[in-house]
């Protein structure tokens, strides 16, 4: 729509009558979304929706570094428990721990770091007692 308004057109009119043209061209079928509900849209406004949305999609954590490492470690730990092999559980579990060794060694914003270092063998143990025949 690169038309200006002519002058002495009611604006309103002007408006409607670039939509219907573009309806009549079929500018507005097969958009992204067509007949599905809009997302959210029975929430309380929140003036920084767009600023938590695009967080969401970069995957940026706003929790401080204790809490997220936190959050990783009880997604790991969920992880290892549903892998394939000891192997596989070994590794997620040292990658977890070196995760926080790595957080643990410098100072933190908000809460201390309560997590210590897993014991793998003992991650190992659980994982082969879920994978057991009852």
């Amino acid at each position: 729509m690169t038309e200006r308004k002519p002058s002495g057109e009611r604006f309103e009119s002007w408006v409607d009558r670039q939509i219907r043209e573009a309806i009549e061209r079929g500018e507005f079928d097969d958009l992204p979304g067509l007949g599905k509900p809009i997302p959210d849209i029975d929430r309380p406004y929140d003036e920084m929706w767009w600023v938590r949305r695009k967080l969401q999609r970069e995957g940026v954590s706003a929790l401080p570094p204790a809490l997220a490492l936190r959050k990783e470690a009880e997604r790991a730990m969920a992880e290892a428990m549903r892998a394939d092999s000891e192997d596989e559980v070994r590794r997620i579990v040292a990658d977890l721990n070196d995760q926080i060794r790595a957080l643990m060694r410098r100072p933190l914003p908000g809460p201390p770091l309560t997590l210590l270092p897993y014991d793998v063998d003992e991650a190992v143990r659980r994982w082969r007692e879920e994978r057991r025949p009852r």
